[in-house]
């Protein structure tokens, strides 16, 4: 699967993602922070379909997102992003094998990749954070890493600038691996991607010098 998987994103980082990049004029902040090897849980806010490919091209591994089973269903979107190692959820109802599959990816080693408010804001700001991410990093023992986007939000256009910036791994040692720990967790994580998400609107303001994303 990861190799396949790595073949696939070897050729869609410089195309597509450079496709995206020149759309969204995409700058990243701080992708020096994320680890290059190792389980990884990657938890971001979502606004537009770009999102998935503006992260893609701002992370320096291969991602394996999950996406909605509708998204897989639409004839030759569900065929790309299962080149991509995209596997499927059924929102809104228990799903033991994408849950499975969450947990065998961190196991691997390798990233997952996951919209944690679990669908699109339309309001335009990031949303309550959902628990599974929070679930995967606790019962694998793994860390997640923080990350905004902002400039997607609702109306955008090509042209317009999109921005990313990485927060610090975070390893939740000491929270219950069940409901609390859950909880206790996606409230942190919801406020690191919160402040993160403040620092780009903040760069956008100034024109978006270069600086340090917050820890």
């Amino acid at each position: 699967m990861s190799t396949t998987t790595d073949k696939v994103w070897a050729v869609g980082r410089p195309t597509i993602g450079t496709a995206v990049r020149l759309a969204g004029r995409t700058k990243v902040y701080g992708q020096d922070r994320v680890p290059l090897t190792g389980g990884l849980v990657i938890a971001s806010n979502h606004f537009s379909w770009i999102d998935p490919a503006a992260l893609g091209w701002a992370c320096p591994r291969t991602i394996y997102y999950m996406a909605k089973i509708e998204a897989h269903r639409v004839p030759g979107l569900g065929q790309l992003i299962r080149a991509f190692g995209t596997f499927s959820v059924r929102r809104g109802e228990s799903d033991r094998e994408a849950v499975r599959m969450m947990r065998e990816i961190v196991r691997n080693g390798w990233a997952l990749g996951i919209f944690a408010e679990g669908t699109r804001q339309k309001s335009g700001v990031p949303g309550e954070v959902q628990p599974g991410a929070a679930m995967v990093a606790l019962q694998e023992n793994v860390p997640v890493i923080p990350i905004a986007i902002h400039g997607s939000e609702p109306g955008w256009r090509v042209g317009s600038p999109i921005s990313l910036a990485w927060g610090e791994p975070i390893l939740f040692e000491g929270l219950p691996k069940g409901g609390k720990g859950y909880k206790e967790a996606s409230a942190i994580l919801q406020a690191k991607i919160r402040e993160l998400y403040d620092f780009l609107v903040e760069m956008h303001e100034l024109g978006r010098p270069d600086a340090v994303p917050p820890r």
